[in-house]
């Protein structure tokens, strides 16, 4: 392996820690700040929490993303470089729906905390998060297929 291999596969695994490990905790504290805070807490939180974390995880991917295509321009394409190219592509747009999809539900969650909040809001605000939970979970998924698609190409 060169220099520069090996500065770009670190690159690449502290990036992809910082992706994964941010998804892991996002979850937790999406579960904690639902059991601690009151709901117009929350929406606060949830407001400056994307806004300073989308940054940081939007580094870190753009990092795996661009160490990976180096790495892969550099070993050649194969079958699993081709997989691992479609799962990098629909996990941008699960991704992207995600980010659309969280904004929505943050704004109806501080338009029902007015008291003259539409009638039915909160059944749509049910139905919004059940979709944000499993596009959460999609992106989860496509973050680890895609790990074991990067641990398989590295060996």
């Amino acid at each position: 392996m060169s220099a520069v291999q090996t500065v770009l596969v670190t690159i690449l695994i502290l990036a992809t820690s910082v992706w994964v490990g941010g998804y892991a905790a996002i979850v937790v504290v999406a579960r904690t700040t639902t059991k601690t805070l009151e709901k117009s807490q929350r929406v606060d939180f949830f407001r400056a929490f994307g806004r300073t974390f989308l940054p940081v995880g939007g580094t870190a991917l753009t990092l795996v993303y661009l160490c990976g295509a180096v790495l892969i321009s550099m070993a050649g394409w194969s079958a699993t470089t081709f997989v691992a190219l479609a799962v990098a592509v629909l996990l941008l747009v699960v991704l992207a729906l995600g980010v659309r999809q969280a904004r929505g539900l943050t704004r109806m969650r501080a338009a029902a905390l007015d008291a003259d909040a539409p009638a039915g809001l909160s059944g749509r605000i049910a139905a919004r998060a059940r979709w944000a939970n499993a596009l959460r979970g999609l992106i989860g998924v496509l973050s680890l297929v895609l790990v074991v698609l990067g641990a398989a190409l590295a060996v």
